[in-house]
């Protein structure tokens, strides 16, 4: 007997195709069908054939009694690496049937162990293992022969997937972030743009185990995915995360209203708030105002109305005003609310202005000046200039200036 007549009751000779894992849903890909491997049609030596005839037989009918003695038999009559595989084929035939996962590993790691798989046939073994080792919760397992599987095929995205899942599964965030990271390389290299929701899990991995480069993580996330959601959640992780103090909270603020709009009324209270605070009621009476317009704030709402009701008493800042004031400024923080008035107004030239003469002033910090000159040359549309500011802050603002680079890039 030809040992084709059996592979064509398996049929097992097209190509596995799988999905690639949902990475947006923080899942691993669910468990592909076994029997769909890459495989040769083995050659069953005359001294198995009887043996692996009566389990055959005993498949078909599915006489489950009969299959364990018929199973033993045929893996003690197989001798070559074909023999063994073939066996190993009709093992996984019969675990499949059953989706009995413990059951369909065993099978694959029989093929494995035959000797009888071809190279090109590895990786489809070790992927479906992979996967079964996931189904069955054993993520150490999962994750040792997701690499195997990329030992073979080292730019498969979806093992790459895999692998990072499994290794999130085992409580290892980092390892898991890096190959998601791999994976964004390879998809780079091949002329694709990984989907967003790589970007993301990589993104939610880092917030939700504290680590320290989740700032950098949301941040590439807007600069390939950039959208008032990537915005928004990068300037909250690096929030939530940093715990910056009121001023770069307000210059973050600042950021996500010139993207788009900021995420909750609560915000639109908190920034009006810290401007008027500085004594920058047109900048606050501003922020309302949008928030109003947008409807992203109720005029009813007892904080906004008591917010109102105040800018409704305080004088707003008017060229003549902040001339004066200018002339008059002798330290540097001064010139900076002066600056910032300015730019509340729409007036980046004059706001420019300021900032200079407030980087030459006794008390000057380097880091606050160049960040809000920074801030008003993007908002200029001066692209070069803004970055040549922006790129020179460092200590505490740096994580805040990052930000607005990005603003910068992205098409301010």
């Amino acid at each position: 007997m030809k040992s084709s007549k059996f592979v064509a009751a398996l049929l097992l000779a097209g190509a596995m195709t799988v999905a690639a894992p949902a990475m947006a849903q923080q899942q691993a890909a669910a468990p592909a069908d076994p029997t769909k491997l890459v495989t040769h049609v083995p050659k069953v030596t005359p001294a198995a054939v009887k043996a692996i005839q009566a389990l055959q037989k005993a498949m078909d009918a599915n006489n489950t009694a009969a299959i364990p003695a018929a199973l033993a038999a045929a893996q003690a009559a197989a001798k070559t690496p074909d023999d063994k595989y073939f066996v190993g084929l009709l093992q996984l035939k019969a675990a499949a049937a059953t989706k009995d996962q413990s059951a369909i590993a065993a099978s694959l790691e029989a093929l494995l162990a035959s000797g009888g798989a071809a190279p090109n046939e590895q990786f489809s073994i070790y992927y479906n293992l992979a996967q079964s080792y996931t189904a069955l919760k054993q993520f150490d397992r999962a994750a040792a022969d997701y690499q195997k599987a990329l030992d073979v095929n080292p730019n498969n995205v979806d093992a790459i997937a895999g692998l990072a899942e499994a290794r999130a599964s085992e409580g290892q965030p980092a390892a898991a972030i890096q190959t998601i990271q791999q994976g964004i390389k390879v998809q780079q290299a091949g002329g694709q743009k990984a989907p967003e929701s790589w970007y993301k899990r990589a993104v939610s991995l880092a917030y939700e185990a504290h680590l320290p480069q989740a700032a950098d993580l949301s941040r590439q996330w807007v600069q390939a995915y950039p959208s008032a959601d990537s915005w928004k959640n990068a300037i909250a992780i690096y929030r939530n995360l940093d715990h910056p103090d009121a001023e770069t909270t307000l210059d973050l603020l600042r950021l996500e209203s010139a993207q788009g709009g900021l995420a909750s009324p609560g915000e639109y209270a908190l920034y009006a708030s810290a401007v008027a605070d500085q004594g920058n009621y047109t900048e606050a009476q501003a922020i309302l105002d949008r928030g109003l317009a947008a409807k992203a704030i109720s005029p009813s709402d007892a904080d906004i109305q008591s917010l109102l009701s105040d800018l409704r008493k305080e004088p707003k800042a008017t060229d003549a005003g902040l001339a004066e004031a200018t002339s008059l400024a002798r330290e540097s923080l001064p010139l900076v609310h002066i600056g910032d008035r300015y730019v509340a107004m729409g007036e980046y030239s004059k706001a420019v202005d300021a900032y200079h003469l407030a980087l030459g002033k006794p008390g000057a910090d380097p880091n606050l000046v160049n960040l809000h000159l920074g801030m008003a040359l993007a908002r200029q549309g001066d692209k070069a200039g803004a970055a040549s500011a922006l790129k020179t802050v460092s200590g505490p603002l740096a994580g805040v200036a990052q930000y607005w680079l990005l603003y910068v890039s992205s098409g301010a």
